[in-house]
């Protein structure tokens, strides 16, 4: 498909479909390729089966830490000349971690296909890791915390959510762990992660963009098929007790002037239709300024200074989060009343045909935009194989929404959101006491 040709349909954007071919090596490496000839750009990327989740409680922080780790150099790319053999080669990269998975990923001129795959295939056989690639990326984690997470106010706030909301399922630690831990670990300890997760039979690699299949699938082979079939990755199950009974809890965050209130409810994994259902009521409480919440409490009645409603989905569970800063002369528990009723009323009547109407456009645009440019095709064709198990939900996931009526949005907010199934957060200032 030509990126970004768009037909509109009953004026609404639809992006034509997304082709790619898959297939395996004899390693377990899956391989998905998608050609796309409208500009001379390649994104080569591999997204690993590991986040978070996969660590171990007294080792918290390791998957997020090798996103740093597997920068450092290889056994033929000498440490320090990862960045510099990319830009020196016209290129970008970058790479992040979830709770679920870790995604590498390049961007080249498509004349430089072979080095692109040659470099992620270097990454997955060759990486060195020793003592000086621990040592200085523990600092260079240390500030990212220290500047993303711990002077940023509310920077804390998913983690204690999540803190909180799990109690035996490894979501209830923050992706970017533990510095005691990483500290505490050994040499051995990070080269066992790197030996079970980062393996091919755990991992899907992405080619998206200008290039031709054949050479790439020669050059997919000559690089990737030497590296080792890996142990398989077996993973416990973890289940969490429904929650049944409302609970509450205090963060203090020096970093915060104004107190925010929160509340969280456990939802199903992001692979199940109702957690599609949530993005909508997502949209229709706070998905901008004609949103109801928005509207409501801080347009119209001017008791807050911010609200927002998000799905937060997982690959094993989510969390629906909402959130609010009391304007000077409201407290948490006003904001907080004002925010059930507009659940309620959506748990008790059928958003409007034309609401309905408005909430289609968006999603429909939504995915349109997530699917605009070669960068995002290629997360999505990752993201769909490795932790929805069906790669051509990049075409076919736009159904799901579209099959999704007025009275689901009522039943699932039934289900979901009820007072009983929640954590209150209070989120103050050091110095402050909660509101109530």
């Amino acid at each position: 498909m030509a990126l970004g040709s768009l037909l509109m349909l009953g004026g609404v954007a639809s992006a034509q479909k997304v082709a790619f071919e898959e297939y395996n090596l004899d390693n377990g490496l899956h391989v998905i390729l998608h050609q796309d000839k409208s500009a001379p750009v390649i994104v080569t990327s591999v997204m690993y089966h590991v986040g978070s989740k996969d660590e171990n409680p007294e080792r918290t922080g390791f998957a997020h830490f090798f996103e740093h780790l597997l920068f450092e150099g290889t056994e033929n790319i000498k440490r320090g000349d990862w960045f510099k053999i990319v830009t020196a080669n016209g290129g970008n990269n970058n790479a992040n971690t979830s709770d679920d998975r870790t995604y590498y990923y390049e961007v080249f001129p498509s004349n430089n296909l072979e080095l692109a795959i040659w470099m992620e295939a270097e990454r997955m056989l060759h990486p060195v890791i020793n003592q000086i690639g621990v040592d200085t990326q523990n600092e260079v984690v240390k500030e990212e915390k220290r500047l993303r997470i711990d002077n940023q106010p509310y920077g804390n706030l998913i983690a204690e959510v999540k803190r909180n909301m799990f109690k035996v399922h490894p979501y209830r630690w923050a992706t970017i762990g533990s510095m005691d831990h990483l500290d505490a670990a050994t040499l051995e300890e990070f080269q066992a992660f790197n030996k079970k997760f980062y393996i091919p039979n755990n991992a899907v690699l992405v080619i998206a963009g200008d290039f031709d299949p054949a050479q790439a699938k020669k050059w997919v082979d000559q690089y990737f098929s030497k590296v080792p079939k890996g142990t398989p990755v077996t993973r416990q199950k973890f289940e969490e007790q429904p929650i049944t009974q409302a609970f509450k809890a205090t963060y203090e965050d020096p970093n915060v002037q104004l107190p925010m209130v929160v509340t969280a409810y456990r939802t199903p994994s992001m692979k199940t239709k109702d957690a599609k259902v949530l993005d909508m009521i997502s949209s229709i409480l706070t998905g901008g300024k004609s949103s109801r919440m928005y509207k409501k409490i801080v347009d119209e009645k001017k008791m807050a200074l911010q609200i927002g409603a998000f799905n937060y989905s997982q690959e094993d569970y989510g969390l629906y989060i909402v959130y609010g800063i009391p304007m000077q002369g409201f407290t948490a528990a006003d904001v907080m009343k004002e925010a059930d009723a507009e659940i309620v009323k959506l748990q008790t009547e059928l958003i409007s045909e034309r609401e309905f109407q408005k909430l289609q456009n968006e999603i429909e645009s939504n995915y349109v935009s997530s699917n605009s440019n070669v960068e995002g095709i290629a997360e999505n064709l990752a993201s769909f194989y490795l932790l929805y198990g069906d790669v051509n939900l990049i075409n076919t996931e736009i159904e799901i929404y579209r099959s999704i009526t007025r009275e689901d949005i009522r039943e699932v907010a039934k289900k979901y959101l009820n007072p009983n199934q929640r954590l209150t957060l209070d989120y103050v200032g050091a110095k402050d006491k909660a509101q109530n």
